[in-house]
């Protein structure tokens, strides 16, 4: 192999080797980039679920929704604040009841059931709500005290 010839698969290697790294420091901006997109799309839904979360328990200490769906909502919210929030022992009631009455219909599949069915399934419910208001009230206690102290993860 000649010299001229080296020297020009030297030059290929090189400025091979070179767009290879500005390749690969454009992947790792990209990356970064997502990184901090989803970083901010998560605190987002934090700050978001934290201000439905003390409308809706506000909302159920009130008595401007019923149990069973406000148990329900505050359960998917502390969800998405906090996965493990929910089975604190303050807060496990909301757990519960979603438990008990995640079987029954609802929007339309409730529509769709014939009215004996509807009111075998509302019985139920009010079974469920009269059992669990209390212990669903003094989460929803619970959660209002955890937002007062500062409450809006465990890490």
């Amino acid at each position: 192999m000649s010299a001229g010839t080296a020297m020009i698969l030297l030059a290929a290697g090189v400025i091979i080797i070179l767009l290879l790294a500005a390749y690969a420091t454009r992947l790792r901006r990209e990356v970064k980039r997502r990184d901090a997109f989803r970083r901010e799309e998560d605190t987002r839904a934090i700050t978001n679920s934290l201000e439905n979360l003390d409308y809706v328990s506000a909302a159920l200490v009130q008595g401007q929704v019923n149990i069973t769906e406000g148990a329900w909502r505050c359960k998917v919210l502390l969800e998405i604040i906090e996965p493990t929030l929910v089975e604190r022992e303050e807060f496990r009631a909301f757990s519960d009841v979603y438990s008990r009455t995640r079987h029954l219909k609802t929007h339309s599949a409730r529509r769709n059931l014939t009215p004996r069915e509807r009111m075998g399934e509302d019985k139920e419910r009010l079974q469920v709500e009269e059992e669990m208001h209390q212990p669903v009230m003094d989460a929803a206690k619970a959660v209002m005290l955890w937002r007062s102290k500062g409450g809006k993860t465990l890490h």
